[in-house]
């Protein structure tokens, strides 16, 4: 925990930068807090190479603009929808397709990416995402959280050497590996690469998340986000201060080159979903532009990682909405963005609400550029949001439910099996037939897995966490051979009525927001039901 002292920036540092802002806090909007009301005792920046960029003062808003429309969007018509490069089926123009065995080719505009859509069915996408160092990410993909450049219980060999698993991309989470070891540990070992032993893609997130996740320990404001940090007892908090971290956008970014991925992700004003307060969504949305510029003034390494933009503006879909707005100055800027993300999700709002922003998004976005849909992991979820035209995915659903003995499983909704319920304590078969994990293959029966669940082994956990994992890559691989063979449709209706079987052969219905979503992506669930 010590190791929060190197990630503190000066008192002197911190006055200095508050002057650059020259007042813009004045006035602290509804739901937001000064990072001053301590008496201006606290620290800024979670890294010391983070001391050497200066807040990029001339896309600092203040308070009495932070509800003004952006220049930028001020000749926008938003009495339509905003969308741009858009082809087939969105309109009559044939999408450009690429083989799959065609070698990657930078541009001078994106140098550390090359993507390549080699199919579509319906809304569906089959693609590539050529990388730095040959790496190489067929869509649709989901990514296994490793939150500080590991996958819990398993190891760097079993990730990418297990045949079932063989996974391409993982994700890190940049907050994290700031706080511990410290981005700057993980620079000087070579980046988080070389740090875990990893020669395969890997995207952070900017730390956006914990503003949501985080958020009694958290105040924002223009500048950035002031954290508390959440490893200190309450009574190591009077130490100096020694809790106060801001993470800006600048900061953000320099975490992220210190860590090297292949794909980092903006700093974002994310604000939970369920939040009931427009004005808050509004200052949000305006603001995540504005940090956006401030993180591509701030990344030093354009040429070796790509930074994308994360779509915000709450559950606001409407013609001209929050949504519509934040896409149209995304616009503005797309020649500097190589990919885009779909944010704000996942925290709680109705899935009719949670479709209807993916499809806008999907609708909007341009088609020669990855779509990634952040935080989302439920299968059903994948593979209808994949119908919408997503393309990547990440959760620590599949993994974190592992560790409480909860497999992932086709069949009968909710597609799980509590390996800890009594009911298995004599079952013989494996959780899956012709599953290739370590725990199918190496023939651990749901009884045995019952036993070493229940006295928390430590085998439990890798043994599930190596089948779930197992089973979303089995899941994405599907989905795209489904897809480049032009039978999506055909592979989600499968899908959704071996999930729900009808009330009227003892099983579930299909839920409306299932109905409906797929409904809007093409795919009538009427035709070839079993």
């Amino acid at each position: 925990l010590l190791r929060v002292l190197d990630l503190l920036t000066p008192m002197e540092t911190r006055k200095r930068s508050r002057e650059e802002i020259e007042g813009a806090e004045a006035e602290t909007p509804p739901n937001e807090t000064s990072s001053d009301n301590d008496g201006g005792k606290a620290k800024g920046g979670l890294s010391e190479s983070s001391k050497q960029i200066p807040t990029a003062t001339e896309f600092i808003a203040p308070s009495e603009q932070f509800l003004t429309l952006p220049p930028e969007l001020k000749d926008v018509d938003f009495s339509k929808r905003v969308e741009w490069r858009k082809f087939a089926p969105y309109t009559d123009d044939p999408l450009p397709l690429t083989p799959t065995d065609q070698p990657a080719v930078f541009s001078s505009q994106y140098p550390a990416l090359c993507f390549h859509v080699h199919a579509t069915s319906g809304r569906a996408r089959a693609t590539t995402l050529h990388l730095p160092s040959e790496r190489k990410v067929p869509t649709p993909i989901f990514m296994p959280v490793g939150t500080k450049g590991t996958i819990k219980a398993l190891t760097t060999e079993e990730i990418c050497n297990d045949k079932a698993l063989n996974c391409p991309i993982i994700l890190g989470n940049t907050y994290h590996l700031a706080l511990q070891p410290g981005t700057e540990l993980v620079r000087d070992m070579g980046g988080l690469h070389k740090f875990m032993q990893w020669d395969r893609g890997i995207l952070t997130d900017s730390g956006g998340f914990q503003m949501v996740s985080l958020l009694k320990l958290a105040e924002i404001t223009e500048e950035g986000v002031t954290f508390e940090n959440p490893f200190l007892q309450q009574e190591d908090k009077d130490v100096n201060d020694r809790e106060r971290m801001l993470l800006r956008p600048e900061d953000s970014i320099t975490h992220q080159n210190n860590i090297g991925s292949d794909i980092m992700m903006a700093l974002d004003d994310v604000v939970s979903s369920v939040t009931d307060n427009d004005e808050r969504f509004e200052i949000a949305t305006y603001r995540t532009l504005r940090w956006l510029d401030r993180c591509f003034a701030a990344h030093s390494k354009p040429k070796e990682q790509n930074l994308f933009a994360i779509v915000q503006g709450g559950l606001d879909t409407k013609v001209g909405g929050l949504r519509e707005k934040c896409l149209a100055g995304f616009q503005a800027r797309d020649k500097q963005i190589p990919g885009y993300a779909i944010g704000g999700l996942a925290g709680g709002e109705s899935k009719e609400q949670f479709w209807k922003v993916v499809n806008q998004c999907c609708k909007s976005l341009p088609d020669d550029k990855p779509r990634y849909l952040m935080g989302v992991g439920y299968p059903l979820d994948l593979v209808v949001c994949s119908a919408l035209g997503v393309d990547m995915y990440d959760c620590v659903y599949p993994t974190r439910t592992a560790r409480f003995g909860v497999a992932l499983v086709p069949g009968e909704a909710p597609g799980t099996m509590r390996l800890k319920n009594n009911e298995f304590s004599n079952d013989h078969r494996v959780i899956m037939e012709g599953c290739e994990c370590q725990a199918c293959k190496g023939g651990y029966t749901r009884a045995r897995l019952n036993i070493l669940l229940k006295r928390n082994n430590p085998l439990a956990a890798a043994l599930m966490t190596s089948h779930n994992i197992a089973y979303m890559m089995y899941l994405v691989r599907g989905m795209r051979k489904a897809v480049i063979e032009d039978r999506y449709g055909e592979y989600v209706r499968s899908f959704i009525h071996d999930q729900f079987r009808g009330s009227e052969k003892g099983g579930q219905d299909v839920p409306q927001w299932v109905k409906d979503a797929l409904e809007e992506a093409g795919i009538d669930l009427k035709l070839d039901t079993p």
